[in-house]
């Protein structure tokens, strides 16, 4: 198993990052950020205070990051463009999703009022290590600090009568992160799996995809500057489908682990 980093609350309150040893978590002295994914195993392991480690089970999970941006990537799976009737595009089809979005592991996606339609989309998430302007494709997976997995959740029906992404992608809880980021993983050939009340709807592999980790690193930072803790959400498996109230969906990535979500309407809590 790779390693692991979660960002967790510890029992006295304190939100606090740390990497995995079994059932321990050994807080780390600053958060994992700023030095390219190939030294930071070793960079991690230097940040660690003295002292002893706490038991993983008396931690709260929180989402693994807080990105000041989320880019996410449509049509980005042949299997999922088939069974969209889309065809497959020529450059990367990015779009921004929220940072008010993202939702911590365990905690509920709340369906707004009015949609009729919202989905789960299972997906591998980048999570960005370090300043990143306009690298090369060669050169973009230095600037990874890890992968942690994501559930891209769309108001299908208000994305689909906008005509643009940032309605129905944008909502509060729309974008649940975690449980950890994994480190030193390839990305080419992880299975992406959704799971909605124990009935698996999605099972596809990021060898599917149209467009590779590092080209999309390599895309999105030649139009913005990515930032440490930004995401990158790289599109999802075919087998879409809908949430509706009281569902849990799981969305679990090989190597990673599982992301669970309870399902309520918005109403039911305020």
């Amino acid at each position: 198993m790779p390693e692991r980093l979660v960002r967790f609350r510890a029992p006295d309150g304190q939100v606090a990052w740390g990497l995995v040893q079994e059932q321990e978590v050994l807080p780390l002295l600053a958060p994992p950020f700023g030095l390219p994914h190939r030294d930071a195993p070793i960079a991690i392991h230097e940040r660690l205070p003295a002292g002893p480690s706490l038991a993983l089970a008396d931690c709260e999970p929180l989402a693994p990051c807080r990105p000041s941006k989320i880019v996410g990537v449509g049509t980005n799976y042949r299997a999922h463009a088939e069974e969209m009737g889309r065809t497959l595009p020529s450059v990367p089809k990015v779009f921004l999703k929220a940072p008010s979005a993202v939702a911590d592991p365990g905690s509920p996606i709340l369906i707004p009022p009015r949609t009729k339609r919202v989905d789960h989309e299972a997906e591998l998430a980048v999570v960005i290590a370090r300043v990143t302007s306009r690298v090369r494709e060669e050169d973009a997976l230095d600037h990874v600090l890890g992968y942690t997995a994501a559930n891209d959740v769309t108001a299908r029906d208000f994305q689909r009568a906008d005509g643009v992404f940032a309605r129905g992608k944008g909502f509060d809880t729309f974008c649940p992160l975690g449980p950890s980021i994994a480190l030193g993983l390839d990305p080419s050939d992880l299975r992406v799996r959704a799971w909605v009340n124990g009935e698996l709807r999605q099972d596809g592999t990021t060898a599917d995809m149209v467009f590779s980790v590092p080209e999309l690193i390599a895309f999105v930072s030649e139009v913005m500057t990515l930032f440490p803790g930004d995401v990158i959400l790289t599109g999802t498996p075919a087998g879409v489908g809908p949430l509706e109230d009281g569902d849990e969906v799981v969305v679990e990535v090989e190597e990673v682990g599982r992301l669970h979500s309870p399902v309520f309407d918005r109403d039911d809590r305020g």
